[in-house]
């Protein structure tokens, strides 16, 4: 899959002549309905025998335009992320644009015109709900306009799941209150993070249950504190872990929320290694322990817990 990042305005150079069906969105997440869209679009360049496009952004436009409600520095899936998904659902080109004051100011028509017909889209296809400017105007009932039957359009309906729309709000606030598993249900994929192994207390191995340390990529959403049964990926290798994503309040008030991995059957110092985690399941909150005594039963619960999971799991 070839990427191409645009900065309006961009450089004509940088586009092909090639004639594309083009999926546009955010596609925050890559889940369900993003899916959707991303193979209707496919279906539809496989009988025109055209290479599949997509477009998203760089960042959410809600840095540009800020909602209180919605936090547009964190995301369900980095651009690295976000272009590894696109190229398994059959994108043959990306472009990342860059949403800027200056994107953000184009007409309708100027958005169509230099973003649709000048990459030229012969079809776009999009979900029902997508939009290139304020939404009384330019949303796809209105697209028909701004094409003058330069391309043709596809509307994707609304995606339901168990008779819920799946959305990246819900995601998000099932990731913030520690609900992983139905955070995957709608993604349709393990959730997965990056971030660096960094030097943290070493109190796990004090207890018997050392940890990696996850320095996690600022824009990521890390799911809410709670314990975890995940993967992690070192290297080349995938091992079974146990997540805790907390503060830590057995050891005192007060301390910083951290991401800590005890590696399963894993003996190794990884200081400085780049990793990825896949969060698969929920086990519990945080608890408050007396001492270490019961703070060390819990831990030995929780990996025969996770172990038994995975066990009774097809990877």
């Amino acid at each position: 899959m070839k990427i191409i990042y645009l900065h309006h305005p961009y450089d004509v150079n940088q586009i092909t002549d090639d004639k594309v069906v083009m999926a546009m969105g955010f596609f925050g997440g890559v889940h369900l309905g993003h899916q959707a869209v991303l193979k209707q679009a496919r279906k539809v360049a496989d009988q025109r025998k055209l290479p599949l496009a997509a477009m998203t952004f760089d960042h959410h436009p809600s840095v540009v335009f800020p909602k209180p409600e919605l936090d547009g520095t964190l995301y369900l899936s980095s651009v690295k992320r976000k272009a590894e998904l696109m190229q398994k659902f059959g994108v043959d080109l990306l472009y990342v644009v860059s949403f800027t004051s200056k994107l953000a100011n184009l007409t309708p028509q100027d958005f169509v015109d230099q973003y649709m017909v000048d990459l030229c889209a012969q079809v776009i296809v999009a979900g029902f709900d997508y939009t290139y400017g304020p939404r009384k105007i330019a949303d796809m009932a209105h697209l028909s306009t701004y094409a003058k039957n330069r391309f043709e359009i596809v509307t994707v309906p609304e995606f339901l799941l168990d008779g819920e729309k799946v959305s990246s709000t819900r995601i998000r606030t099932d990731l913030k209150q520690g609900d992983v598993d139905h955070a995957n249900l709608f993604l349709g994929y393990i959730y997965q993070t990056s971030g660096l192994v960094v030097h943290g207390e070493a109190r796990g191995r004090t207890l018997g249950f050392p940890t990696a340390n996850i320095l996690s990529d600022p824009k990521a959403r890390i799911p809410g504190i709670g314990i975890y049964a995940v993967r992690i990926k070192i290297g080349s290798k995938w091992y079974l872990g146990m997540a805790s994503v907390g503060r830590n309040v057995t050891f005192g008030e007060h301390r910083p929320i951290t991401l800590e991995i005890n590696i399963f059957d894993f003996d190794q110092e990884i200081y400085g290694e780049m990793v990825r985690v896949d969060w698969y399941h929920y086990v519990r909150g945080e608890i408050k322990f007396d001492g270490a005594e019961g703070l060390i039963d819990q831990l030995k619960a929780d990996e025969k817990n996770i172990r038994q999971y995975f066990a009774n799991l097809t990877i």
